[in-house]
């Protein structure tokens, strides 16, 4: 009786030691794997555990993580020569736009006829809204591909966003959008980027007034969130979140759009690490980014 009482402590003693063991081995597999899914590594998950199905799960992982690694780098070359291709094409077009618009100058210094007038007015304002788009274009893949050309410093929040609303009030005015702005009084400021602040602003700004049906509000509130609201009956329907998308653009009478501004909003503030959302609730469109 007491052999038998021995042998099942022991076996219970052994089970206990084999379970703990294996609860290790299967956490250590849980954070190897999600430390893999985080960095760009060929480096394989790590097994101290001897047993056999263990391992046998481990090797499992290890093929999906080699598929997903293979998808991985291929989605980043054809992504890398989709910019460059881009970044080619745009320097290539900015050159003969620019002749196009200088002899255009030109052109318009000749007496000429009410029809021509005309004309020449069509065709400056398309090879003008070219040369915007190749510009966004150039920018964009230029700014998705480069360093961050500048150290993190101290970011006078309030200062930007006052300065960015000046520069953009005479588009406010033309589009006869009067803003209500609330800016704390409290100093808002961060270690940040201050051309990726700057550039987010007026990206933002600019979009509002691209899509807005008349009004606007922006407020920079105390724990650095800056909201963009406005009237867009153009996006109902619309997934806002695929605003953030590049070359998604909303279809109006009004404006020429790449589809980049917030894109480059998105790509910004994810290198900042700042929380970025837009929501569309009782037909206004409403973009908060945290600072």
């Amino acid at each position: 009786m007491k052999y038998m009482l021995l042998l099942s402590l022991i076996i219970n003693v052994f089970l206990i030691v084999k379970i703990v063991a294996m609860k290790q081995s299967l956490e250590q597999l849980r954070t190897d794997f999600e430390e893999r899914l985080q960095i760009h590594t060929n480096t394989l998950l790590r097994i101290s555990s001897r047993d056999r199905h263990i391992r046998q799960l481990a090797g499992s992982l290890n093929k999906e993580l080699a598929k997903l690694r293979d998808a991985y780098n291929r989605y980043e070359q054809g992504d890398n020569e989709i910019k460059t291709a881009i970044t080619n094409i745009t320097h290539d077009l900015r050159t003969p736009l620019t002749a196009i618009l200088g002899y255009l100058d030109l052109c318009e210094k000749i007496e000429q006829s009410d029809d021509m007038s005309r004309y020449l007015s069509v065709i400056r304002d398309r090879a003008v809204h070219m040369k915007k788009l190749t510009e966004e274009l150039f920018s964009y893949s230029v700014y998705s591909t480069e360093e961050i050309p500048e150290e993190k410093q101290e970011v006078f929040i309030n200062q930007i966003l006052e300065d960015c609303i000046l520069n953009l009030y005479p588009a406010f005015n033309e589009r006869g959008i009067d803003p209500v702005i609330e800016i704390t009084q409290t100093r808002i400021v961060r270690m940040l980027y201050p051309s990726y602040v700057e550039r987010i602003i007026t990206n933002l700004l600019s979009n509002a007034q691209k899509y807005s049906d008349g009004d606007l509000e922006i407020t920079l509130s105390q724990d650095g969130t800056l909201r963009v609201a406005n009237s867009a009956r153009d996006l109902s329907g619309v997934d806002v979140n695929k605003l953030f998308d590049r070359f998604f653009t909303v279809e109006t009478g009004r404006n020429h759009s790449t589809g980049l501004g917030l894109s480059i909003v998105r790509l910004f503030a994810s290198r900042m690490q700042c929380d970025l959302n837009a929501n569309y609730e009782n037909g206004k469109l409403v973009i908060k980014i945290r600072f």
